[in-house]
C-alpha cells in the first residue's frame, strides 16, 4: 500500500454542522467554550491531538458525536457558542475608512496544534493578529506554512536534546486552500535562482482576521524549491534567503491577487524585507524613477526589530543574493551597486543585511520595550550618522499578550462573577482594574490556588506520561513529582520557561549549587523550581545549559525539587505562567527585548522576579514583584556572580518570609495584595489591545497618511522629495554655520537669551534647514530620566529646553544666510547649551530621517 494508514472517519450529525467551522478558525485558540465543546467529545483523544479540533473530529468515535447531538446540555451550549461566534465575527469593522495593514511575519504562534512558530516572536505575531481581530481593524496576516515547522524536543537522562521532526497533513490544521471564483487553487510564482518557484496559498482564520500562508511543497516544483517551506529556521543560507524571497516577494504577489491594496505594510522583523524590494518593482513598473519609488514605498512601510545584537540579524553575502535574486535585480533596472547598497551595514561590509534593507525601506521604525528601543537605536545609529542615536527615527511601542489567550479560564470565570460584565472590553482602561484591590482576599486566594492545582495536576500528568514512554519506574517518578501535588498546592513554586539561549542564563542560581539546596530542602519553607524550554538544535552552548539542569534534578538533594518538563510549546507555557507563584527571568540586561512571558504570569496574578530589562523595566514597582537592578561589570563571570547573589538574597530575605507569612486564612495578606497589584497595574498596560492601539494611532495611521501624501497628483510628493534629499546630500557638505555674536555666560531670570549665527547654504535655500537651540540642564540635576529632545517636541520639558532660530531679512556679506534667536529662558540653573543645523522638509515623515546634522 502506498500510505499504510487507513483513516475512518465519522459523519458529523445535522445538530451539530457547523463543528467543523468552529475547529477551522483560530478563534477557538483564545475562546474556553469553544475548545470545551471538542474536549467534551473524547477528552484523551483531545490530549493525544494535543487540543487540536480538526484532526479530533475526524477521529472521534461515531456514538460520541451521536450521544453529543442528542444530550441537551452540549447543544445549549453549542447553540450559545455560535452565538457568540457570530456575533464576534460578523461585527462590522471598527473604522470603515481605516487602511488595510499587510502584516509579514515568518512564524505564527497561535495555538500549540498549529506548529509554525519557534518562539517569542511568532507568539506575539500570533496575538498582534488576535488583537487585530478583536480591535476590528483592517488587517490581515501573510507567512509561510511548514511542513514540519519547529522541532519537538526530548532529552535524555543525560540532558542530552534531542530534535524531532514531524510532518503535518494540512487536513489537520486550521487552514483552507485559498481557491479563486473558479474554483482552482490560488498561487504565485517568484524566479529563484533562474527558476520560477510557485507557491501555493493557505487561509487560516483568526477570529475576523485572515492570515495567507504560501507553501512550495508543489508538485510542479524542483525537489530543492519544495524545500524551500518545509522546515521554519532550517536548512543552510541558501534556504534561508529563499524562504526570505519567498516571503517578502511572494507574500506581496498574494495580496495583490487577492485584489488588495494596503495602506500599510508591516514587516515584523527582517526576514520580510524583500516585501519592499517587491513594491519597488510595481512603483518603478508605473514609471517611477528608483529614488521616488523609495520615498514612495517606505512612506508607507513598518518595520518592528525584536533583535537586541547584531549577530541576531541576517545577512547574506552578496554572491549568495545575486545568485538567488539576479534576475529580480536585472528587472528592477538598477546598477547591483545600487540594490546591494539598501542593505549595506558600514561596520559590516560586503554582506547584504536584511535589517538595513528594512531600514532603508521603511519610515517608522520601532523596538519593543523602551530599553529595546535605545539598544535598536544605538545598534542602528550609522544609519543616521550625525544624528545622535536618542534622537534617531527608531522609536518602541512595547510589547503586551492576548489576554484572552493567556489568562486562565477560572480567572475569567472569577472575573465575570465579581467584575463588571463589561471588563474584556475594558482592558486598556487603568482606573477600571483597581477595582481588584477591593475583592475580598480569601475568595481571590481560593481562585488563585484553584488555578495553580490545576497547572500541578496538568505538570504532573506530563511528567507521568514521559517517565511512561520512556520506560522509566514508577518509584522514580513518584519521587521525581512529589510536589507537584494538586491537593498540597501550598509549596512555593518557581517558574523559569523560554528559549534556552545563553544571553537567558537558565542555570545562573546553580553557580551555588551548596546555597541552592539550602534553599530548596528548608522543610519549613520549601520551594519548588519548574524549568522548561528548547535550544536551537545549532546552540550548542544553549544545550549544554539544558543538560546541565537535567542532570541537576537528578541529584539527592535536587530530586522533586527541580524539576525539568520537556518538548516546551504554548501549551505548557500556559499552564506554568498562570500556575507558579513567581516568574524568574534573569537574563543579561539589555538583551531582552521584551521578555513576555512575564507579562502572562503577572496577568494571572503571579509576581515577577526579573533583571530590570525589557517590559518588567517599565512595568516594576516593589509591590508587584522583585526588580533585579544589572550589575554594570566589565567581567561577565563578576556580573553574573553579582546578580546571581541578588536574586539569592530576594529568595532569602524576601520572597519565602512574605509567602510562607501565613494568617489565619492559611494565606499571606501582603502576598494577595502584591498578587491583585499585579493584576491591577499589568493588565491594562501591557495586554495587545493597548499595543495594537499603539500600533493604530501612532504607526498605521500615520504611515497611510504619508504615503497618500507623496503619492498624490502622480507621486509628486515622492518626487520633490527623493530630489531634494539628493540636493540636500550633496550641498551638506558645504554647509558652514558659524556664530555671529557669543552667548553670556550668566544671565538673569528675565533676561531674553538673543543669539544670531550665519550659515552658508551652498545650494540650498534657508527654508530647506532649521537652525535650533537647545539647553540641557546640568545644575540642579534632573529629578527624572530625561526622555530624548526631538525638534517636533519643540518646547520645554523638565531640565530641557528647546527653540528655533528664524531667518534674519538681511544676510552677512559673504552672502550667509542670518538665523536669529529672541527666547526667554525656560528656568534657572547651568545649562550645556547646543546650536545645531540639519536639513528640513515639510513631506519628512521624520525630521531627522536624512541623517544629516551639524553642530557649533
Amino acid at each position: 500500500m502506498r500510505n499504510p494508514y487507513l483513516e475512518v472517519s465519522p459523519v458529523i450529525p445535522r445538530a451539530l454542522t457547523r463543528l467543523p467551522e468552529l475547529a477551522a478558525n483560530l478563534f477557538f485558540s483564545w475562546h474556553r467554550p469553544t475548545r470545551a465543546l471538542f474536549e467534551d467529545l473524547d477528552r484523551e483523544l483531545w490530549k493525544q491531538t494535543g487540543g487540536n479540533g480538526r484532526l479530533l473530529l475526524r477521529c472521534v468515535s461515531q456514538n460520541a458525536l451521536d450521544a453529543a447531538s442528542r444530550d441537551a446540555s452540549y447543544l445549549g451550549r453549542y447553540a450559545q457558542v455560535l452565538e457568540t461566534f457570530d456575533a464576534y465575527v460578523r461585527a462590522p469593522p471598527l473604522s470603515a475608512d481605516a487602511p488595510l495593514v499587510a502584516y509579514f511575519c515568518a512564524e505564527y504562534g497561535f495555538h500549540e496544534s498549529f506548529p509554525i512558530y519557534s518562539g517569542g516572536l511568532g507568539v506575539l505575531a500570533g496575538d498582534h493578529c488576535k488583537a487585530a481581530s478583536d480591535e476590528r481593524m483592517n488587517f490581515l496576516g501573510v507567512g509561510l506554512l511548514y511542513g514540519q515547522g519547529f522541532f519537538t524536543q526530548s532529552v535524555d537522562n543525560d540532558g542530552v536534546q534531542f530534535a524531532q521532526y514531524v510532518e503535518h497533513d494540512p487536513r489537520d490544521l486550521p487552514v483552507e486552500p485559498l481557491r479563486q471564483e473558479n474554483g482552482v487553487w490560488l498561487t504565485v510564482r517568484v524566479r529563484i535562482t533562474g527558476r520560477d518557484v510557485l507557491a501555493r496559498v493557505w487561509k487560516a482564520e483568526v477570529g475576523r482576521v485572515a492570515v495567507y500562508l504560501l507553501d512550495t511543497n508543489c508538485p510542479e516544483n524542483a525537489a530543492v524549491d519544495r524545500d524551500i517551506t518545509h522546515r521554519l529556521y532550517g536548512g543552510d543560507e541558501s534556504t534561508r534567503i529563499r524562504q526570505e524571497i519567498m516571503l517578502g516577494v511572494g507574500g506581496t504577489r498574494v495580496v495583490r491577487a487577492l485584489g488588495l491594496n494596503p495602506g500599510v505594510w508591516h514587516l515584523n522583523e527582517g526576514h520580510a524585507a524583500f516585501l519592499i524590494v517587491e513594491l519597488l518593482r510595481e512603483h518603478m513598473a508605473r514609471g517611477l524613477a528608483f529614488e521616488p519609488a523609495l520615498e514612495a514605498v517606505a512612506a508607507g512601510c513598518v518595520f518592528t526589530t525584536h533583535t537586541p545584537v547584531a549577530a541576531g540579524h541576517d545577512a547574506f553575502g552578496h554572491d549568495l543574493v545575486t545568485t538567488h535574486f539576479g534576475d529580480f535585480i536585472r528587472e528592477l533596472g538598477v546598477p547591483i551597486e545600487r540594490f546591494l547598497e539598501l542593505a549595506h551595514a558600514p561596520a559590516v561590509p560586503g554582506l547584504f543585511n536584511m535589517t538595513r534593507l528594512a531600514l532603508n525601506g521603511t519610515r517608522h521604525v520601532n523596538g519593543v520595550s523602551r530599553i529595546h528601543g535605545s539598544v535598536s537605536a544605538r545598534l542602528c545609529a550609522d544609519q543616521w550618522p550625525q544624528i545622535p542615536p536618542e534622537e534617531n527615527p527608531v522609536g518602541y511601542i512595547t510589547n503586551g499578550v492576548h489576554v484572552p489567550t493567556f489568562l486562565h479560564q477560572t480567572w475569567a470565570d472569577f472575573f465575570d462573577a465579581n467584575l463588571p460584565t463589561d471588563w474584556r472590553e475594558r482592558l486598556r482602561d487603568v482606573e477600571f482594574w483597581r477595582v481588584l484591590d477591593s475583592l475580598p482576599d480569601e475568595r481571590y486566594w481560593q481562585t488563585a490556588q484553584s488555578v495553580k492545582s490545576q497547572m500541578l495536576a496538568s505538570v504532573r500528568e506530563r511528567v507521568q506520561r514521559e517517565y511512561q514512554q520512556k520506560g522509566l519506574s514508577p518509584a522514580r517518578c513518584r519521587h521525581v513529582t512529589r510536589l507537584l501535588d494538586p491537593a498540597q498546592p501550598n509549596v512555593l513554586t518557581i517558574g523559569f520557561a523560554r528559549r534556552f539561549a545563553t544571553y537567558k542564563r537558565a542555570a545562573l542560581l546553580l553557580r551555588d549549587r551548596p546555597r541552592l539546596a539550602r534553599l530548596l530542602n528548608d522543610p519549613e519553607r520549601p520551594l519548588l523550581f519548574l524549568f522548561a524550554g528548547k535550544a536551537h538544535p545549532a546552540d550548542e552552548p544553549g544545550k549544554a545549559v539544558l543538560r546541565e539542569i537535567k542532570q541537576l534534578m537528578l541529584l539527592p538533594e535536587f530530586v522533586g525539587r527541580i524539576v525539568f518538563l520537556e518538548d516546551y510549546d504554548l501549551q505548557l507555557g500556559r499552564w506554568l505562567v498562570s500556575g507558579v507563584d513567581v516568574w524568574l527571568n534573569n537574563p543579561i540586561a539589555p538583551l531582552e527585548a521584551s521578555g513576555t512571558s512575564g507579562i502572562k504570569a503577572a496577568v494571572n496574578g503571579r509576581l515577577n522576579l526579573s533583571v530590570l530589562d525589557g517590559w518588567w523595566a517599565e512595568a516594576y514597582t516593589p509591590d508587584i514583584g522583585w526588580g533585579i537592578p544589572p550589575v554594570n561589570a566589565r567581567d561577565p563571570e563578576r556580573r553574573d556572580a553579582l546578580e546571581a547573589e541578588l536574586i539569592y538574597e530576594a529568595f532569602e530575605q524576601e520572597i519565602l518570609p512574605l509567602y510562607y507569612a501565613r494568617n489565619s486564612h492559611e494565606h499571606s495578606a501582603e502576598w494577595v495584595r502584591r498578587s491583585k497589584r499585579s493584576m491591577a497595574s499589568v493588565i491594562p498596560r501591557f495586554n495587545t489591545r493597548r499595543m495594537v492601539y499603539d500600533y493604530r494611532t501612532g504607526v498605521y495611521h500615520p504611515a497611510a497618511q504619508q504615503y497618500v501624501k507623496l503619492a498624490a497628483n502622480n507621486f509628486a510628493g515622492a518626487k520633490a522629495l527623493a530630489e531634494w534629499k539628493q540636493r540636500a546630500r550633496q550641498a551638506w557638505p558645504r554647509v558652514v554655520m558659524r556664530l555671529v555674536n557669543d552667548a553670556p555666560p550668566d544671565m538673569m531670570r528675565g533676561v531674553r537669551l538673543k543669539l544670531r549665527v550665519a550659515v552658508q547654504l551652498d545650494a540650498l535655500q534657508p527654508s530647506d534647514v532649521r537652525v535650533e537651540f537647545i539647553a540641557r540642564r546640568h545644575l540642579p540635576e534632573s529629578s527624572s530620566e530625561l526622555p530624548p529632545l526631538t525638534s517636533y517636541d519643540n518646547g520645554v520639558r523638565d531640565g530641557l529646553w528647546s527653540a528655533m532660530f528664524s531667518l534674519a531679512p538681511e544676510r552677512e556679506p559673504d552672502g550667509a544666510a542670518v538665523f536669529v534667536l529672541d527666547a526667554l529662558p525656560a528656568e534657572c540653573g547651568q545649562f550645556a547649551t547646543q546650536i545645531r543645523i540639519y536639513p528640513w522638509h515639510e513631506l519628512l515623515t521624520h525630521p531627522f530621517e536624512v541623517g544629516l546634522m551639524k553642530e557649533l
